[in-house]
């Protein structure tokens, strides 16, 4: 009995090939190495290590994804004025003058114009960090292309803008750090006016930064004519806070259905709003309550809600009854 066995030859020669135990990226990489002489190709995987562990940590995907998600948080923050003093004046035995009792002392209209400078100190700041996180996306996207393209020798000879490249990118990083974090704002007139021999300390003005109030959206739940409705805020205030809630009926049918809503502040993180119509669909804002000191407040979190249907109108027919009128 005779066997034949096809492309026994065929595999013979896959045996004896030199790359028949390589993996892909290995077989790319030994035909790379091909196109530089042995230092050139040594100082090329140096330099091509040093890319890749900055493309590993200091500027990961994963790194990136949570710059992303922090600069989302900071477009749904409040910011304030925050008002402290620099130093007691020389010679001064006085206790620290409080932020409350320097409230007094600041001309009111000097402080609207610096809450002014406030604001658009805290637009530009968002701005600018968007901008900063949008360059080292690019940065990193030209970087990896440049990482995995075939031909190692415009790598080598283009290693100096490589260079200038990640220096540029960690000026840029370090820069987007220090500015998440709201810093001083720049005074150019005194906001305290003379009065007399009283010493007042220097003030310093700072921004400051509130995570925002968001709706408990598993906790808050609609019953057939009212709702029980619970927020939180990410990191606990020290002091309680005062909320505002707003509600309103989405779609009113009727002129009177048009006085379904209202404005309630809270003291607390729950309420129930009574009083509803069956069936219908709510729109639910929380914010907090207006401050004195507020500059910006670009976000606030709303939840839509629609209560149970009531039940049927007129009396249920009884088992075996046909329905009235037949």
């Amino acid at each position: 009995m005779n066997f034949q066995v096809t492309g026994l030859a065929l595999d013979k020669m896959k045996l004896d090939s030199p790359h028949s135990f390589l993996d892909s990226e290995e077989v790319e990489e030994a035909e790379d190495q091909q196109l530089l002489e042995p230092e050139a190709w040594r100082t090329y995987m140096e330099r091509r290590n040093v890319l890749r562990e900055f493309l590993t940590t200091d500027l990961s995907p994963q790194l990136l994804k949570r710059h992303h998600a922090r600069m989302q948080l900071l477009k749904k923050c409040s910011y304030y004025i925050e008002i402290l003093p620099k130093h007691l004046a020389l010679g001064d035995q006085n206790p620290l003058v409080l932020p409350n009792t320097m409230f007094q002392l600041i001309d009111p209209w000097k402080f609207q114009r610096m809450k002014k400078v406030g604001t658009a100190q805290t637009k530009i700041q968002l701005l600018l960090l968007g901008d900063l996180l949008e360059q080292l996306d690019h940065g990193r996207a030209a970087l990896d292309a440049l990482l995995e393209a075939p031909d190692p020798r415009p790598f080598l000879a283009g290693w100096g803008l490589v260079e200038q490249q990640l220096a540029d990118l960690s000026v840029v990083m370090d820069n987007f750090l220090a500015m998440m974090v709201p810093g001083h704002l720049h005074v150019k007139h005194r906001l305290v006016s003379d009065i007399g021999a009283t010493k007042i300390p220097h003030i310093r003005l700072m921004l400051s930064t509130k995570m925002p109030v968001m709706f408990d959206r598993k906790e808050s739940v609609a019953h057939q004519d009212w709702v029980s409705l619970r927020w939180f805020v990410t990191i606990q205030p020290a002091a309680p806070e005062q909320y505002e809630l707003r509600f309103k009926l989405l779609e009113p049918r009727t002129q009177q259905e048009c006085t379904q809503c209202g404005i309630v502040p809270v003291a607390a993180c729950t309420f129930d709003v009574h009083n509803l119509l069956p069936n219908r669909t709510y729109k639910f804002t929380i914010k907090r309550a207006e401050s004195y000191t507020l500059v910006y407040e670009p976000w606030r979190d709303s939840l839509t809600l629609q209560t149970t249907p009531g039940p049927p109108e007129g009396p249920a027919p009884r088992l075996g009854e046909p329905p009235a009128g037949l």
